[in-house]
C-alpha cells in the first residue's frame, strides 16, 4: 500500500469530492460529473476497488477497521469539498466541518437536517438492539439517481459561485 499524499497546498481550495466508497452505488455518476467539471475525486475504501484511469480520480485504500475510511475523509474534508456518503455519523462530522454532504439518493445533509438524521439513526439502532426487525434501505431507483445527480450538480455550482473552484 502506498502512502496517501494530498495535492499541492496551492490548489487546496479547489473543489474536491470524497466518496465513502465501500457501499456507494453512485460512483460512476460521480465520475461523470467530476469529469465534466474537472474536479478531483478521492474514492476511499478499505479494500481494492476498480476506478477509471484518470488523473482526476484517486483510489485511497485505508487499513481495515471500524470507521478508518470515515476518519480519513473527516480529516481532509473542508468547506470547499463535497462528501458522498450514506453513513449518517460521517455526514454529521463533515457537515460540522462545513463540507457539502450528499447521500447516494440525493438527500442533502446540512446543519438543518443532520440533527434529525442522527436522531433517526440512533432510534433505529436502539430498536434493532432491542430485537425489533427493521428493513434496510430500499433499492436505489432511477428517481434517486436523478435526484442525486441534480443535488451534486447544484452543490458544485454553489461552491463555484462561492469562489471555491
Amino acid at each position: 500500500m502506498q502512502p496517501v499524499t494530498m495535492e499541492d497546498p496551492a490548489t487546496a481550495s479547489a473543489i474536491r469530492i470524497f466518496i465513502d466508497a465501500d457501499a456507494c452505488p453512485v460512483k460512476n455518476e460521480v465520475y461523470r460529473v467530476a469529469e465534466r467539471y474537472g474536479l478531483k475525486v478521492f474514492v476511499v475504501a478499505n479494500s481494492y476497488m476498480n476506478v477509471p484511469r484518470s488523473p482526476l480520480i484517486e483510489r485511497v485504500i485505508v487499513p481495515e477497521g471500524p470507521d478508518v475510511a470515515d476518519g480519513w475523509i473527516v480529516e481532509r474534508a473542508t468547506a470547499s469539498d463535497i462528501v458522498i456518503t450514506a453513513d449518517v455519523p460521517l455526514a454529521g462530522h463533515c457537515v460540522r466541518k462545513g463540507a457539502g454532504v450528499l447521500s447516494p439518493t440525493g438527500k442533502v445533509f446540512d446543519n438543518d437536517s443532520i440533527g434529525m438524521a442522527l436522531a433517526t439513526r440512533d432510534l433505529m439502532t436502539e430498536l434493532r438492539s432491542a430485537g425489533a426487525v427493521t428493513r434496510g434501505p430500499p433499492p436505489l431507483t432511477r428517481q434517486d439517481i436523478s435526484r442525486f445527480l441534480s443535488a451534486l450538480d447544484l452543490a458544485v455550482v454553489r461552491l463555484r459561485r462561492a469562489g471555491r473552484s
